[in-house]
């Protein structure tokens, strides 16, 4: 374990994996940490680099700031990759980890190598006046929704597998509810402003998303997303919710080994 000081938060990442292959880049989803792509990380390390880390707020990596933004992570993961004078990598993220992969790739597109998405949005995209309300109607729902039965609800939501759900409770209860309505409002302002010039996506990209994934309009939207960019392949993980890497780690993996073997070097 290793934390890269930054103004107003420490980071906390770990580096595992073959020291000179391509790095892969695990960003987590809201409220999880690290630990949700440990399938991920057995799978991968004897051919590849491997970063996982808790974003600002998550995990081990504290305080969250008021203000906090998803731009902040993409940021972070600059300065992370600065520090360990890594060029280019390949981005493996899982929900708001998929937001945070396409806002490196907008701000930052000559270090990236390659992108996964596991159950994400586009974030360019237009949307309906009635799916930009619901998104932000939930905010204040989760406020007064009990916290206990709420964390409850969502850890259930996002996955398909008892271990899982306990997995997703258990991070969802390290955080306050302050900070669960700040990481959220964080990730509606990013699927719901809409200030993102449209944009494709120049390098290869995996699209995936749980058969089961019942979270917001993912399922609906990525076949046209998949039809609307240059070079992509998009894979359904079969008997898999939000969590599909979790839910249906062997598919995941193999699919994220062949996207890997074709358009990554490795070694």
């Amino acid at each position: 374990e290793h934390t890269l000081e930054r103004s107003d938060c420490n980071i906390h990442y770990w580096l595992g994996g073959l020291g000179d292959a391509p790095l892969l880049v695990f960003l987590h989803g809201a409220t999880m940490d690290h630990r949700m792509f440990d399938e991920q990380v057995k799978a991968f390390a004897g051919e590849y680099r491997l970063l996982v880390w808790d974003a600002r707020g998550h995990g081990a990596s504290r305080p969250l700031s008021s203000g906090f933004v998803l731009e902040d992570c993409a940021d972070d993961l600059i300065a992370l990759l600065d520090h360990l004078n890594v060029k280019k990598v390949v981005l493996v993220g899982q929900s708001m980890g998929g937001y945070i992969a396409q806002q490196v790739y907008l701000k930052y597109p000559e270090r990236v190598q390659a992108i996964v998405i596991i159950g994400a949005i586009n974030i360019a995209f237009p949307y309906a006046k009635w799916e930009v309300w619901t998104v932000k109607a939930t905010l204040p729902l989760f406020n007064i929704w009990p916290y206990g039965h709420f964390a409850r609800t969502v850890a259930k939501s996002i996955s398909l597998k008892p271990e899982v759900q306990a997995y997703a409770l258990a991070t969802i209860n390290q955080l306050t509810r302050a900070e669960f309505l700040t990481i959220w409002k964080a990730v509606t302002l990013v699927i719901s402003e809409q200030g993102y010039p449209r944009h494709h996506i120049e390098v290869p990209l995996l699209l995936t998303h749980g058969d089961h994934d019942t979270t917001g309009s993912i399922r609906k939207q990525a076949p046209k997303w998949a039809a609307y960019e240059p070079d992509v392949e998009y894979v359904v993980i079969p008997d898999a919710g939000h969590n599909a890497n979790q839910d249906n780690a062997p598919f995941f993996n193999a699919s994220l080994h062949k996207f890997l073997s074709a358009r990554v070097t490795a070694g």
